[in-house]
């Protein structure tokens, strides 16, 4: 029996999918559930396993783009009724797989002369370059990016935050935090807990205009993207309804966003929808940027790397750990008074924390 394994719908709107990796070889055999291949979607890399027990024969290669529905692989699963028909089988396989070694070779001879086309050797330093096919994430998330610059009437505002009691709460309390809850009290749950008070008081951030460019629509619940790298990309998973959360909560949803994403798991419905993006470049050493709008939002915050700084304070210099922030948005929606006020909310939240995300100092021992 010949079953046929056809490529899966990764989710809704995507019709095509990039094969990344194959991980058997043609004419092995492989069990039921085993992962036989990995594909790439333009949002997230999903895994294919066998549904029977036999021989696996690809009919595309890795790198090839295949339309959801079709043809990925068979699996002959008759061989092992009788040894006769296995034998013959065999020996079919081993014809097919020789068909299969000289297309290869074929491909090879093709990719080996356009790779010599495509090879500028320049003077006697032998400098030249190699052009290599996007993958199907990046070539969709450089579409996205050319999008939003054509589209949007983006511009970007910035601040700096004074970090001292940022820092003093959370190496006071890292170790029970992390001893009570089983994850590390990180930065970002105070930037989310701070995001969320700013969109409260400055709600058309937490906004988008509709496809035919007439409507706004104003979002009365607080879906948070946070930016992630991964093996393949940045990926952006939204926590849901992150005004309900508590510190802990939101740590430990950011923790299995990053081994899901670490590990190619996370999945479609993790990563659609959100109202509002954080992304931080701090964390490869960025001092300040201009971070680009997750579309269809209508803005998105910058984190950036903490350094000490000379500060006057009070007619003093002292030297204070601080961070810019940056706040790129949509114009057409937002203007500048509500960018500003919206980022001097969050360095409000941030430079006092007990304040406006505690409540008091009487709440410390309990909320961590």
């Amino acid at each position: 029996m010949i079953l046929e394994i056809k490529v899966p719908s990764p989710g809704e709107s995507i019709t095509e999918v990039e094969i990344s990796s194959l991980l058997v070889n043609n004419g092995d055999f492989v069990k039921k559930n085993q992962v036989i291949a990995e594909i790439d979607s333009d949002k997230a890399t999903l895994e294919i396993c066998a549904e029977a027990s036999g021989r696996l024969f690809f009919k595309a290669k890795k790198g090839d783009t295949l339309k959801v529905g079709e043809l990925l692989c068979i699996i002959d699963t008759s061989f092992l009724k009788k040894e006769e028909n296995f034998l013959k089988e065999e020996k079919k396989e081993e014809n097919f797989l020789k068909e299969e070694k000289k297309e290869e070779k074929k491909e090879e001879k093709k990719e080996e002369n356009l790779l010599k086309k495509k090879k500028k050797l320049k003077n006697k330093f032998n400098r030249f370059f190699i052009v290599k096919k996007l993958t199907k994430l990046r070539q969709t998330i450089s579409e996205k990016l050319v999008e939003v610059k054509n589209k949007t009437a983006m511009l970007t505002t910035f601040n700096e935050v004074d970090m001292r009691n940022i820092l003093y709460l959370k190496n006071k309390y890292k170790f029970s935090f992390k001893e009570k809850h089983g994850v590390k009290l990180g930065f970002m749950a105070f930037f989310v807990k701070s995001c969320i008070r700013a969109l409260k008081n400055y709600p058309d951030i937490n906004s988008m205009i509709d496809d035919k460019g007439k409507n706004k629509i104003c979002f009365k619940y607080f879906d948070i993207n946070i930016a992630v790298a991964g093996p393949k990309g940045l990926l952006v998973p939204v926590i849901r309804n992150a005004d309900t959360l508590s510190f802990r909560e939101i740590e430990k949803t950011i923790k299995n966003f990053s081994l899901k994403i670490k590990n190619s798991t996370i999945s479609i419905d993790e990563m659609i929808g959100g109202t509002f993006t954080i992304t931080n470049g701090g964390i490869f050493g960025s001092m300040l940027s201009t971070p680009i709008i997750n579309p269809p939002q209508s803005a998105i915050l910058g984190m950036h790397s903490i350094v000490e700084r000379p500060i006057v304070k009070l007619g003093k210099i002292k030297v204070i750990p601080i961070m810019y922030l940056a706040l790129s948005y949509d114009h057409r929606i937002i203007d500048g008074k509500e960018a500003v006020g919206f980022l001097f909310s969050i360095k409000e939240s941030i430079e006092n924390p007990i304040k406006f995300l505690i409540g008091s100092k009487e709440n410390l021992n309990n909320f961590f």
